[in-house]
């Protein structure tokens, strides 16, 4: 999934939140059958909320899955660049820490 996706998916969320809290406020307010649609649309728009959230979620472990497959994969294939990445790595977090 790439990063305009997520930000896509993070407004979707968004302003499917902001319309059930709309329609929530809507529904304390009002009485009768109105009550109970505004009721209705809301519990749909945080059903709709839970399932695009729970397709992230699993769009996002796959993910997670396949890039540790693939660093599995090259540390493997190449050991001694594994462990010069990661000392570089080390050392460039160390002087950064060092600084403050």
């Amino acid at each position: 999934m790439t990063a305009s996706s997520y930000k896509t998916v993070r407004n979707d969320m968004k302003t499917l939140v902001r319309d059930a809290q709309q329609l929530f406020r809507e529904a304390s307010v009002a009485t009768g059958e109105r009550a109970d649609e505004l009721r209705s649309k809301g519990q749909e728009l945080l059903d709709s909320a839970a399932q695009r959230a729970q397709e992230l979620q699993t769009v996002a472990v796959e993910t997670g899955k396949e890039l540790a497959s693939t660093t599995d994969d090259f540390v493997k294939e190449n050991p001694w660049k594994a462990v010069a990445i990661s000392a570089g790595v080390g050392v460039l977090l160390g002087m950064l820490i060092g600084r403050k």
